[in-house]
């Protein structure tokens, strides 16, 4: 039986919370931590819309570097995957933040994911928005 030239499902989520396993040590380390020692040496501690974004913007970098070095973070390639663009080419930088905030969106949350299932090619919302795919990584 041929192997499918997309990933399933299956193996895509099994990345992702594999992904949200990892996440919980970049939170440590760059949310946390530097946090912890704001508010103890100066009491600063800061509001919630400020933690959002700050959140947000630790994950755009986190994977926005992984996705452009490579296509791939830690977690992709454990399972063998990466994000290129429809034609397989690499991302532009553009298509990868436009993948980014809508994985972050309510099409990502949910939507995108249940998209999946009646998608020609089994691609994520965002992926199709953005113009990506997940796809096998190629030697």
């Amino acid at each position: 039986m041929p192997e499918s030239t997309h990933p399933g499902i299956g193996r895509r989520l099994a990345s992702m919370f594999y992904e949200s396993l990892l996440l919980i040590g970049v939170l440590a380390a760059l949310f946390v931590l530097p946090n912890f020692i704001l508010a103890t040496t100066s009491g600063i501690i800061l509001p919630r819309p400020a933690i959002r974004v700050y959140i947000f913007l630790i994950f755009a970098f986190y994977f926005l570097w992984h996705w452009r070095g490579g296509g791939q973070t830690l977690a992709m390639r454990t399972w063998k995957l990466q994000i290129v663009s429809r034609n397989g080419d690499v991302p532009s930088l553009l298509q990868l933040a436009l993948r980014y905030v809508l994985a972050w969106s309510r099409i990502g949350l949910g939507v995108g994911i249940v998209w999946a299932l009646v998608d020609r090619d089994r691609q994520f919302l965002h992926d199709r928005l953005a113009g990506t795919k997940i796809a096998f990584k190629t030697a």
